[in-house]
């Protein structure tokens, strides 16, 4: 199956790696909202963050990962810390400000630059203690015509980071880890919260007959 897959991203690498790309950057908005406790999916939420993903995202990591390989070809330590400070200088600013400001054009927001100013720098320094080091293994380790697929499979945890801080959080990883794991009293009281709600909206669901009059 392994090979079978690899055959067809070396037949077809620009439709592989940009679908790819784009289906695991928007599972990661998925997964944040099934993170969230949320009793219903955006998915207007979601096939925003996948417009801004197969538009650019993948479009653009793909055509990247060739230019850099040609400005610096190989894998030799000095040509992989080139890609590397190229791709963190340029690249990574880049793609957060598209993110940012992407998804608020498709949600109609007035002010689209409003989670960009707010977000953008906390945003920037989180992903300096994430993408590069995924970024030294693909340029060391990876094949150019499976290095999009690859930054997708790490996008696919960065996505659902980048949601989170946009809905309700910062930008920083104190506040992504605060939320993936909530103190124990504050767990118990969301708790207590969704089982009220669901309890709350039963009740106005049921139809209380009126009594039959002879």
């Amino acid at each position: 199956m392994l090979q079978s897959f690899l055959r067809h991203v070396r037949r077809f690498p620009w439709v592989t790696n940009v679908a790819l790309y784009g289906c695991l950057f928007a599972g990661g908005d998925f997964v944040h909202q099934c993170f969230s406790r949320k009793d219903k999916i955006d998915w207007s939420h979601t096939r925003n963050v996948a417009v801004v993903a197969f538009s650019f995202h993948g479009n653009f990591n793909f055509f990247w990962m060739r230019f850099l390989e040609r400005r610096f070809p190989g894998n030799s330590v000095g040509m992989v810390l080139r890609k590397l400070l190229l791709d963190q200088s340029t690249a990574a600013p880049l793609a957060t400000s598209v993110f940012y400001t992407g998804v608020s054009f498709l949600e109609g927001k007035e002010d689209v630059l409003e989670d960009w100013r707010e977000k953008f720098l906390n945003t920037y320094k989180t992903g300096l203690m994430f993408w590069p080091f995924m970024q030294f293994l693909n340029f060391a380790l990876v094949p150019l015509y499976v290095r999009t697929t690859f930054t997708g499979c790490c996008a696919f945890v960065w996505a659902t980071f980048l949601c989170f801080s946009r809905q309700s959080g910062d930008g920083t990883a104190g506040a992504a880890l605060a939320w993936m794991f909530p103190p124990k009293q504050d767990a118990a009281e969301l708790s207590k919260e969704n089982l009220k709600g669901k309890v709350d909206a039963s009740e106005e669901g049921t139809l209380i007959p009126a009594p039959k009059q002879n």
